[in-house]
This record gives structure tokens, sequence and C-alpha cells, in this order.
């Protein structure tokens, strides 16, 4: 059997006297299209911090292909390579499109300048965008520059197969969007998994149904600290879960208490 891709095990977090994941476990298998979801403040983007080896646990493990992780990412290097879309783009406002999409390798690889500019370019029309290289975010739609850090999450040194991102970590990627925009993205998102030099294995925090839906192989539900449901996209609809079917149909009455 293979492997999963990440397991978080008995994943503890607090912050101040907020416990935000409680005993916590998930699973990530390869090739998956996983989404998180649950209610505001219930530790999805710590979730995602934590599989990304930004943020170690209070207490609990996590294993990365098969092996656990000691420490954050950088005292495990070589692991695991993921790429992260920020819920704002976080691209440089200083440095051009270019310069965004190949921050890591103008960085920290020994390539030409002119190798790095095609490999800038090839990323950039696998989001729709070629020939915006040269402008500046504030040039941009809030569209384009999630695409434009789309892209740079999967840039990758061609010279090194272990550079290429084995996972992608998306915390809400349309939040902001008009319903057309957020379909572009999702669009994108799947566009991704299924093209050479994409990522077939993603993670989606969001809070949107047209993204949970259209992006989604399994989703899972975080709530009090643990994943308290988890199933297929087409499950959502037929489950007695009384959290699945208070979050989805937006009702104030129900087991999830509103908080403001």
């Amino acid at each position: 059997m293979v492997e999963p891709l990440v397991e978080l095990k008995g994943i503890c977090k607090t912050f101040g006297q907020n416990v935000v994941l409680d005993h916590a476990d998930l699973t990530i298998h390869q090739g998956e299209a996983l989404a998180v979801i649950g209610p505001s403040g219930t530790g999805k983007s710590t979730v995602l911090r934590i599989i990304a080896g930004l943020l170690a646990p209070d207490a609990g493990e996590v294993y990365v292909k098969g092996k656990r992780r000691h420490g954050l990412l950088q005292d495990d290097a070589g692991s695991i390579n993921i790429g992260m879309v920020f819920q704002q783009a976080a691209l440089f406002d200083s440095l051009t499109v270019e310069e965004n999409v190949g921050f890591v390798l103008y960085q920290h690889s020994r390539l030409p300048r002119r190798r790095i500019r095609e490999l800038v370019s090839q990323r950039l029309e696998m989001v729709g965008l070629a020939d915006i290289s040269r402008r500046y975010p504030a040039e941009l739609s809030g569209g384009m520059k999630k695409r434009v850090s789309f892209a740079r999450a999967i840039m990758s040194n061609p010279d090194s197969v272990t550079d290429r991102p084995d996972m992608l970590l998306y915390d809400e990627p349309t939040a902001g969007l008009d319903p057309i925009a957020s379909t572009v993205i999702e669009d994108l998102v799947r566009h991704l998994q299924q093209i050479q030099g994409g990522c077939q294995s993603y993670v989606m925090v969001t809070h949107q149904q047209s993204t949970i839906r259209r992006t989604a192989d399994r989703v899972v539900f975080l709530h009090r600290g643990k994943i308290q449901w988890q199933g297929k996209v087409h499950e959502i609809d037929t489950t007695d879960n009384p959290l699945i079917r208070q979050f989805f149909s937006g009702s104030v009455e129900g087991p999830i208490q509103v908080t403001g």
C-alpha cells in the first residue's frame, strides 16, 4: 500500500487561552484534492501551516511520506516540496510579475536569467496570463494577482527533480472575488492538477460552496479542534450530520454557535 503523502496524528495547537487544534487527525493521499472546511476561527489555516512545516504543533506527530517530521520544514529539508497560495496573493509590490514568479529561482538557483524568464513565461501561460511579465502587481486585478501567485507556487527548477512541488496548499484562493472570477480560479486549480508541470495533490481551505464543489474530491469538516466529518463531495447533500447540514444551509440554528 502506498504511504499517505502527509499524516497528522493527535495534533494539538493552542494560542494563548485558545485551543485551536485538539488531538486532530488528518490523512492526505497522493493525487488527492482535499477541502478543509468549517466555521471561521476553527484552525483551518493553522492546519495548512502545520502541513507546510511553517508552524510546529504543541503535541502530536506529523508524517511525510511515511517518515516522521521533526521540527519545521527547514529542519527536515528534502522530504517534501510544498507550494502555498495565500488568501492575499502576497506578491512583492516593488517587483515585476516576472520577478515575483521567478523569485525563488533568481534567489536560489544558478540558472541563467534568460532561462528563468523562459520558465516564468511558461508558468504564466499555464495560468492564462501570457505577456504580462513586465507589469507590476498594482497594475493587476484581484483575480490576476491570484493567478500570478499560482504561477509562483508551481515554479520549480527543471534541473532538480526534488524541486518540483509535491503538494499545493490553497488558503481561501477565491476570497474577495466575484462569482465569475471565482469560477476562473476554480477551473485553474483543477487545470493545474491535470497538466504536466502542475501538481496533482492539493489541500484547499475555503468557505465558498462553489469552490468546495468544483475543486474538491474529498471534504473534511473541522470544528472545535477536531475533524468532525469527512466524505466525498457528493455526500454533502445526503449526510445527516447536523454540522454539515447547518454549515451548507447557512442556518443560525444548530450545533455551530454564531459568534458574531
